[in-house]
This record gives structure tokens, sequence and C-alpha cells, in this order.
């Protein structure tokens, strides 16, 4: 199915390169359990890469393509069965949980919105693809730091977004989290709907790991990453209180437990991002057959721990556009011109130069607030510069 009924159903608008459109196509198909070989952890809706007349098999972050039948924005229902690229546990898993379903498909597109946040200064901004079935193009197919990065915070997306349709009742099978995790403190009490993320997690890991089933590498390196941005969620829950008392005086609170501004998982995810350990692949046998597991690729250094990102592939330089590793370059994109850091002219440009020009923009300008009760502006038209990539 294509993804852009999606983009569409949800208002999520596709980051795309100002010049560079790689011509790729394909058509569903029904994946065995387990997938194909590049596979991705969360069922992201168009996640994969493509060629021209090729099928989509083995992409999970493809597989919850829910287009235009996205429950939570219409009135259509969830058919399971026309989602494309299930494997049988995701399909009895969309058929048994069908209500929280558009919530997965929430935290999907939560996860995809943080990433072109977090790297909208990088060489990769998280690009998607308009009116393509392989959003990300083939960027995601190798066992690189961003697959990692994408792996992490889509499944966190899906593990946040499911907390919070439960604690705001939205859904008959999950509610607020019941266990307070210990005695009020003093000055406050219980109270409040405590959010369940450990059900939230659960969901999550159910449904998104139910593909990485197989004994290689790949899998291996999604399970780790899909519980590394999971794992996030439950660090940082922390209480959240509110007042009562006359004129706000605060004399009580209430408290209940609460997931943290997904933009702050997003900032933590990034971090692990740049501290992602690289990996290798070992090859060994056990009574299954031939295993690959994953160990460190540098021994002096620590080993990952479950809330480390690992990859075991290198990343192109993402300089110039590359059809076959998926890469747009950094042509016309804006940069920096003050910045030392990667997001300015000299790094983000890869050494080529920039370009400036003007631009003319209209502001709201010398506001001033009128008792009772309103603000009137100017419009101000001030003139920026504008430092492009060559």
């Amino acid at each position: 199915m294509n993804f852009q009924p999606l983009l569409q159903a949800t208002k999520l608008k596709a980051v795309r390169h100002p010049h560079v459109a790689f011509e790729t196509g394909a058509s569903a198909a029904n994946v065995p359990e387990g997938g194909g070989v590049s596979r991705l952890a969360i069922a992201v809706p168009g996640m994969g890469s493509t060629k021209a007349g090729s099928s989509v098999q083995g992409h999970p972050l493809r597989s919850l393509a829910l287009g235009q039948q996205y429950s939570s924005l219409g009135s259509q229902p969830i058919l399971c069965g026309s989602i494309p690229g299930l494997v049988p546990k995701q399909l009895r898993f969309c058929r048994n949980y069908i209500e929280i379903m558009p919530s997965v498909a929430e935290g999907v597109k939560l996860g995809i919105q943080e990433c072109q946040h977090q790297f909208r200064g990088r060489r990769w901004n998280c690009t998607t693809i308009k009116d393509n079935l392989a959003i990300f193009g083939p960027v995601l197919d190798k066992a690189t730091r961003e697959s990692a990065f994408v792996h992490a915070i889509a499944s966190a997306g899906v593990a946040f977004a499911v907390t919070r349709s439960c604690a705001e009742g939205t859904s008959t099978m999950c509610g607020c989290d019941s266990h307070h995790k210990g005695p009020p403190g003093e000055g406050w009490k219980w109270g409040g709907c405590s959010e369940d993320a450990e059900f939230g997690v659960l969901v999550s890991r159910e449904f998104a790991d139910a593909r990485e089933n197989r004994p290689d590498a790949r899998s291996a390196m999604n399970r780790h990453n899909n519980e590394a941005g999971r794992t996030t969620i439950l660090d940082h829950m922390h209480l959240r209180c509110k007042c009562h008392g006359l004129s706000g005086s605060c004399e009580v609170k209430t408290c209940w437990w609460a997931q943290p501004d997904f933009r702050m998982l997003g900032d933590y995810l990034k971090d692990k991002y740049d501290s992602a350990s690289e990996m290798v692949v070992e090859k060994h046998r056990e009574s299954r057959g031939w295993v690959e597991t994953l160990r460190a690729k540098y021994a002096f250094f620590k080993h990952p721990t479950e809330r480390d990102m690992v990859y075991y592939e290198g990343s192109p330089n993402f300089c110039e556009p590359n059809q076959e590793t998926g890469s747009f370059g950094t042509r016309d994109r804006a940069c920096n011109v003050s910045s030392h850091g990667i997001e300015g002219c000299d790094l983000l440009c890869c050494g080529r130069g920039h370009n400036t020009r003007t631009e003319k923009r209209k502001e709201k300008c010398h506001c001033i607030f009128h008792w009772c009760c309103y603000v009137s502006c100017q419009e101000c038209v001030r003139v920026y510069d504008v430092h492009t990539c060559k």
C-alpha cells in the first residue's frame, strides 16, 4: 500500500530534498514470518528500499501502512487483512487488539517526526520520499547508525503513544497504572492517572519484535535497538504533581507517574546515536543451526548495555546524491554560516562552499497590549541572509 494516504491522513509532511528525486516503485507483498534480509524492527509504514519493479518483502517498517483506514482520524475501521507486509504473528496481534492499532500508527508518525527534528541540521536529515512506498528509500537497508536510530525512536514512539492513549481513556483494554510504586511523600498524595508505560512497552515489544525472530545479525541488531528505545521511556518516568488549596497555596499536592516529553526522549536517543557502539558479526553453530550474534568491535571500549544503540555497517557520507545508498546529497540545503558544527556551512556542504542570497520576510512587530484585552501589532519587512550549499 502506498504510504502517501497515511501522510495525508495524519498531516505528516514528507521532508524532501529540493532537487533530487529517485525513481522508485514497488508493489506490496505478503511476507513470511520473520521477513526477508533487509528488515526494520518496528512497523513504520513504507520504510525500506525498493528498486523499480521490485517487491517490498521483508520490511516491517512498511507493514503499518494503514492509509485512509487510519481509524483515529476517520470513520473507517482498520482492516488488518488489508495491511500489507504483516507477518502472521503481527496479523494475529492486530486482530486481537484492533482498538490500539491507531495508537501504534500514531506512535510511528511521532517517531518519524522526531527523527526529522533531531536530524534537521545533519547531512542525512531523515528525509522521506513523497509518493513512494519506500518512504526512506534504501538508506535503512544497511545496518548503520541511521537504521539504529530509526528503530529506537519508532519503537519508543509506539510505546509512548499507546501509553498516552491508555491514560486518556481512549481504549477499553487499558487505563491508568494502579500500582503507585511506593508510599506518598511528605506534603503530597497519590492522585490523578499514573501512565502505565509498562503496558505501552509491552505492546511495542510484542508487535515490533514479532518479525525479529531469525538467527541473523540484523534481527539481533533490530531487537537490541528496539529495546533501547523502549527502555528510555521507563528510565525517564517521573512524578507530575498538581497543587490544591486556597488561591493556589498548594496546601496539598496530588501526584502521578507521567511519561517525559517526547522531545526529551528524542534528545536522549540522539545522544545515544552519536555514541552508538560499532559491532562485528560472529557466526556459530547451535542445535537449531547457524546463528549470527554481535560483539563489540573494539574490546577496549565499554561493552554496550541494553540502553545503547548498536550497528555493524558504516554509513555513506550523504554528501552527494546516490540512488544506490539512498543519499540525497546536501546541495541547496540551508546551512548556518556562523557554526563550526555539523550544521555549519563548512561541514554540511562537504567543502563545496555555499551561496548566499537575501530574503525578505513579513513579520509582526511593535506589538502593544491594550486594556482590555487585545494586542495590536504592525507589520514589518525584515531582510535576512540565507545560506545554501553549492
